[in-house]
């Protein structure tokens, strides 16, 4: 297991420069013309922008191309100052989502992928380099499903130092941590000494501490092993400082840490309480246990007409009369036995608790394939997730065929019988979910349902289809500028149509990123969830943007309509073929996974399953967390407190009240909220660590936990 947090100093050392040249304002332009690069061209025309942090809102509503200018006069001065004469450092900043940027009409560098930041060393006697005049950097930033352009700080240019001559990079880890120094120096050593402490953050206690001297030339890297010796929450401190300048890199970084205790071999039932379906379509659930293997299945008052299987807990058949089936279902194995109550509910109603499962697109994108979906599938099994109650398995976009068959969608070469797959998955207890468009194509080009919605929903339930996503897409092209509420509800309200005449339960899930407030109208579409923002990436930027917008939601949110603030960022991430870490710290996923929890969400993993480390594993296991999402009374957190550095967010559960405390702040702090902030009449509360699973006392009137900096407590709160 591993977590890389890579810490670069020539992308994070502002003050080590003797002098920059900030690139502050720039002229933009959206649309692609190759003369733009060049320094001639007249920008004048076009829209001034200022870099400062988070100017994405250049690329709002936008995909495609679009083109910084930043005109500066490069002074002598700049290199005079400077300890090396042979380098320039243009630092950008970030991009969403690949970058081009050319000096003067000269390319000088390019990277792929958002949120990375763009930093490129050019040589200083480069004849396209114009000393004590105006020169050009143009920028062109190609932009992928939502809000992109340049953002995360002023660009800057200046001498390359010699510390910017080492790459430092802490690679953090469950156990341990290495702090690997590099040197990037062609022609000259790099001296200097470094420190590294281990902390405790808890009690601020110095757990280890390491110092040592370097002489690095060109290629060598000096590895300093980093020993965790404490359990829980341990802080990483690195100071590298040059002999000749005395200037230093300093940086910090989390390691892993594993909240959720181990599991019991003893039997645990897990998952819904509940579970809905319409009448005469068929009842597919698998009774999610935990303990230790071999375990055999039961269940008092079950309905004659389903059946279930005593290996695998999977009940299944069809129930025709409108009711509520309660039963008790059992789990047993050579340690014992556990029992709870299950109810099915045959009604109008399906997913009355969010959906919980895997969607390919946050690691395989356009690259997914049958192999890859199965794989994801067999590793929920053997990985054990099925066992807390995930259980669908999402097919996003990239499996359309290039062209329909007799009127009929059809796969590409990379899945080779949905039907059969979807056999197969059902044989496993699993659900099965698939992706489409209201227009002629996909996000990622594929073939839409404009014009084919009732041939394609009798296809997906033929396949056997439990889920569909069905994405907005290029049905803008079709809508045009109309832009009333009737315009976005029409393709959603064709679909409902079409679904609501198959004779089976297929989980409508309305991809259209909040046009129109679609929580106030996704019901009438007879939508099960609906998304309430644009797509979500692997940044504390992203999901607390995000997760503490949905202020006004959480009163459309009831069993069986789920607001849905897009896919879990947590695992093996990568949107195609080169898969990474996910960048959120792990107090960030803590945060991540307990705000979702809260809200409600549809909880569906984006990480390649197959690849589960045990910090992800431990994230996704945890029951207690879980249960606020999965609750039956499915009324969604609202915000109680919101300030610039805390955020709590509360909902009512059938044994009490789930509370969120997060802290959006750069510090770790210890947050205390009062009874009374919540609207509590009552002061005196019991109170539970939902990921420790541990109960921590009675509090009167108050509550103090101690939060890390984007880090979150969750807790239960019971009247006494």
């Amino acid at each position: 297991m591993k977590f890389s947090v890579f810490l670069i100093s020539l992308l994070l050392a502002k003050n080590s420069f003797s002098q920059n040249i900030e690139l502050k304002e720039a002229r933009f332009q959206a649309g692609d013309v190759p003369a733009w690069k060049e320094a001639s061209f007249d920008d004048s025309s076009w829209k001034t922008v200022n870099s400062r942090v988070g100017n994405k809102e250049d690329f709002a509503q936008y995909d495609g191309a679009g083109w910084y200018r930043f005109r500066f006069t490069l002074p002598h001065s700049l290199r005079d100052n400077s300890v090396l004469k042979e380098s320039l450092r243009v630092v950008l900043n970030k991009a969403d989502d690949n970058e081009t940027t050319y000096w003067n009409g000269v390319k000088i560098g390019s990277t792929k992928g958002w949120d990375k930041v763009r930093s490129y060393l050019v040589n200083a006697n480069s004849p396209f380099i114009k000393w004590d005049a105006e020169n050009v950097i143009a920028v062109r930033v190609e932009d992928f499903q939502g809000p992109g352009g340049l953002y995360g700080g002023i660009p800057f240019i200046a001498m390359a130092d010699l510390i910017d001559l080492l790459q430092v990079r802490v690679d953090v880890r469950l156990n341990y941590a290495r702090l690997i120094v590099t040197c990037n120096a062609p022609e000259q050593a790099v001296a200097g000494d470094l420190t590294v402490e281990v902390f405790s953050t808890e009690d601020k206690k110095r757990v280890k501490s390491y110092q040592q001297n370097f002489n690095l030339k060109f290629s060598q890297q000096l590895i300093i092993p980093i020993v965790k010796d404490l359990e829980g929450r341990n802080r990483v401190e690195a100071t590298v400082r040059e002999k000749l300048t005395g200037k230093t890199i300093k940086q910090s970084a989390i390691m892993p840490y594993l909240l959720t205790p181990k599991e019991s071999k003893k039997p645990q039932i897990n998952g819904a309480k509940i579970f809905g379906v319409r009448p005469g379509s068929p009842v597919l659930c698998r009774i999610a246990a935990t303990g230790a293997a071999p375990m055999t299945f039961s269940a008092d008052r079950l309905p004659k007409e389903l059946k279930l299987d005593a290996k695998k807990g999977i009940i299944s058949g069809v129930l025709k009369k409108k009711k509520k089936y309660k039963m008790t279902v059992k789990a047993t194995n050579a340690l014992g036995s556990a029992s709870r109550e299950f109810t099915i509910v045959v009604g109008e109603l399906q997913a009355l608790t969010p959906p919980m499962g895997w969607n390919s697109w946050n690691c395989w994108g356009l690259s997914v394939s049958e192999a890859k979906v199965k794989a994801s599938a067999e590793a929920l099994i053997s990985k054990g997730l099925v066992n807390h109650g995930w259980s669908y398995i999402n097919i996003d976009d990239g499996w359309q065929s290039e062209s329909r068959r007799n009127g009929n969608i059809s796969t590409n070469k990379k899945f080779e019988n949905m039907k059969a797959l979807g056999d197969w998955l059902h044989g496993e207890g699993l659900k099965f979910g698939i992706y489409s468009s209201p227009g002629e194509r996909t996000c990622g080009g594929f073939l839409g349902s404009l014009g084919h919605e009732e041939t394609d929903a009798k296809l997906y339930a033929d396949w056997g289809i439990d889920y569909l996503k069905y994405d907005w897409c290029s049905y803008s092209k079709e809508a045009g500028d109309n832009t009333d509420l009737a315009a976005f509800q029409k393709p959603y309200l064709i679909m409902r149509d079409a679904l609501a005449k198959q004779n089976r339960d297929i989980v409508y899930s309305l991809c259209q990123y909040g046009m129109g407030n679609v929580w106030e109208w996704g019901e009438q579409a007879n939508g099960n969830c609906w998304r309430t923002t644009g797509d979500i990436e692997d940044s504390w930027e992203s999901i607390s943007g995000i997760g503490f917008s949905q202020t006004a939601q959480h009163k459309y949110a009831k069993p069986g309509r789920w607001n849905d603030p897009d896919m879990l960022s947590v695992g093996k991430v990568g949107w195609g073929e080169n898969l990474r870490n996910s960048r959120l710290t792990c107090d960030e996923q803590y945060a991540h996974l307990s705000l979702w929890c809260l809200l409600n969400a549809p909880l569906l993993m984006g990480c390649d399953v197959s690849k589960l480390d045990e910090f992800t594993l431990n994230l996704l296991a945890n029951d207690e967390v879980l249960a606020v999402n999965q609750d039956v009374l499915g009324i969604q957190a609202a915000p109680k407190i919101q300030t610039p550095a805390q955020q709590v967010w509360m909902k009512e559960t059938e044994d009490g009240h789930a509370i969120g405390i997060f802290n959006t702040s750069e510090e770790d702090s210890v947050l205390t909220i009062n009874w009374s902030e919540l609207g509590f009449s009552k002061s005196k509360f019991s109170v539970r660590d939902l990921w420790r699973q541990k109960d921590l006392g009675i509090f009167d009137k108050s509550f103090s936990a101690f939060v890390p900096s984007h880090g979150a407590a969750l807790i239960k709160a019971t009247q006494k």
